[in-house]
């Protein structure tokens, strides 16, 4: 009787504090997501991070607007992007426009530069999308993010074939110099 009972206090005092620790996440269950350190940068702030829709059907165009405003007492060059995760095996996406337009921009010491970055859909799924400002020598910082959902049908890209046949001669003619070049090293 007394190693029952021993038995049945040792259990509780290994189970309870378990119980304990996860009956507030069964009750009041938290969703979220994973996001890189660098979510937000310390030479560049992403600040009023606006979406132009909550819910699109593939085809449609998400607008993400917003300001970039320098921390530093430097000129920096950087480049926007979009970043997004979903649950699905998808996340396609078709950058339709930039503004500042082009890949690369300057970002004046203490300035502040609004930017948009429009995208097509291409996939149903949910997304949580973020604004991506990549910094020369420096890395990538994240806005704030929101999630969006698309319905609808995906839409197929076709693959141009000219770049993938472009980028395997290049890969060829690099690897056939490094060959003529080095005939006496062994791979």
């Amino acid at each position: 009787m007394i190693k029952t009972i021993f038995a049945i206090a040792l259990a509780t005092i290994m189970v309870l504090p378990t119980v304990i620790t996860l009956l507030p996440s069964l009750l009041l269950p938290a969703e979220g997501h994973g996001v890189q350190a660098q979510l937000q940068s310390r030479f560049v702030r992403i600040q009023d991070e606006t979406f132009s829709a909550q819910t699109l059907k593939t085809g449609d165009i998400l607008t993400v607007t917003g300001t970039l405003q320098s921390l530093v007492n430097r000129e920096l060059r950087a480049w926007i992007s979009l970043f997004s995760e979903s649950t699905n095996a998808g996340n396609r996406w078709e950058f339709t426009a930039r503004d500042p337009p082009g890949n690369v921009f300057d970002i004046p010491p203490q300035g502040t530069i609004p930017y948009s970055v429009s995208a097509k859909a291409l996939e149903p799924g949910i997304y949580h999308v973020h604004t991506q400002l990549n910094v020369a020598n420096v890395g990538p910082g994240l806005g704030p993010g929101q999630t969006v959902q698309v319905t609808g049908e995906p839409i197929l890209k076709s693959i141009p074939w000219n770049n993938v046949i472009y980028q395997c001669i290049l890969i060829g003619a690099g690897l056939g110099v490094t060959f003529a070049t080095r005939p006496w090293q062994v791979i």
